[in-house]
């Protein structure tokens, strides 16, 4: 909308006077649309047939003056915006602040000056307009947030039916699989066990998706009190969930004796750990060796880190690391997985009030 004055907006003059209403309508007719009212009576019902876009209203008028038909128009929820400017003869200073009083935005002072009523319309028709236009993109954004909220809910929900439709009959069939491992490890034929094998990986990539998008639709949907972990007893956890690929890949972990304190949220930051030391152990050298530490950053920040002796990343590959989740269809060069984690990964700690990196070198490792 454009918010200067123009044609499309109309005036309501109110005089009872039909002289200064033929004569005010010879000066605005041109510019604006035009309605007349001869009492404050008129006025009312002129304006809940339609509203004008500004009122210019005498103050002596019979039966219903202009302080009150004011009056009744800002008391009124449909009719309390409409800027009204006072048209008075009446120099008294209490006057002018009883008009004030009653809701209006300016006055004229009669005999009426046409340039200056123009000015002081278009000013107020311009403020009005603006003011149209502000209350429109409010809207929209009220209407926008609304949407986010019902999809954040309906992310939300979604979470809580893969957890309970999908997670649990995954979990059994990790029972069975392991079952049916053992029995057929003696067997001399070992396709069968391997096809278990693989069809084990393959759940456990299955449970790694889910377990992915449950915390993603946490972090975007929950508001958590933020703590002050314990990592050291985070990290022993953490050691003790990943027994399997420790002793799959033969790695081998180094933590410090102490940890600095720092304030998050417990559960979001050991799936971060966990993200970390996991990628390094599968994608780090062979053996892996991963090392974690912290130390006090610039701006009294604590900067946690885990570095790997694994090879490294290309810088086209660096770029692809912590990529917006809005930009991870053109992740192209790694692992999709892989960047999906560190994605979440970074969603995390921006939430938690910090923010992630990669120092890395061809044949040298990353931290």
């Amino acid at each position: 909308m454009d918010i200067t004055t123009s044609k499309q907006n109309t005036l309501l003059i109110v005089d009872d006077e039909p002289i200064n209403l033929n004569l005010l309508m010879g000066y605005l007719e041109d510019r604006y649309n035009v309605r007349v009212a001869q009492n404050g009576e008129e006025a009312l019902t002129e304006v809940n047939k339609a509203k004008p876009d500004l009122i210019l209203m005498d103050v002596r008028m019979p039966k219903l003056d202009g302080f009150e038909t004011c009056r009744r128009l800002k008391a009124n929820g449909e009719t309390n915006d409409i800027p009204v400017i006072f048209m008075t003869a009446l120099v008294d200073t209490g006057d002018k602040v009883k008009g004030f009083e009653a809701g209006a935005v300016d006055y004229i002072t009669k005999p009426i000056q046409y340039k200056e009523m123009l000015a002081r319309i278009n000013a107020h028709l311009s403020l009005r307009n603006l003011q149209i236009v502000l209350e429109q993109q409010n809207t929209a954004i009220e209407q926008k947030n609304l949407e986010l909220q019902r999809q954040n809910m309906e992310l939300d929900a979604l979470a809580q039916i893969v957890v309970s439709d999908l997670k649990k009959p995954l979990v059994r069939q990790a029972g069975f699989t392991n079952l049916l491992m053992k029995d057929l490890s003696d067997l001399q034929n070992k396709d069968p066990l391997n096809f278990l094998q693989e069809i084990e990986q393959s759940r456990q990539k299955m449970v790694d998706v889910v377990d992915n998008m449950v915390l993603l639709a946490n972090v975007r949907t929950q508001d958590v009190v933020m703590d002050a972990p314990d990592t050291g007893a985070i990290i022993a956890q953490i050691r003790h969930r990943l027994i399997h690929k420790i002793d799959k890949f033969q790695g081998k972990i180094v933590v410090p004796t102490t940890w600095p304190v720092v304030w998050g949220y417990s559960p979001w930051l050991e799936e971060v750990w966990t993200t970390y030391i996991s990628n390094a152990l599968e994608y780090g050298g062979t053996p892996p060796r991963v090392e974690l530490g912290a130390s006090l950053d610039k701006n009294d920040y604590i900067r946690f880190w885990v570095r790997d002796n694994g090879p490294g990343f290309t810088a086209k590959q660096k770029n692809h690391l912590f990529v917006p989740l809005s930009q991870f269809g053109q992740v192209d060069t790694l692992e999709k997985s892989y960047c999906l984690k560190l994605s979440i990964v970074q969603l995390v700690i921006e939430k938690c009030g910090g923010k992630v990196g990669v120092e890395t070198q061809v044949g040298r490792g990353s931290t």
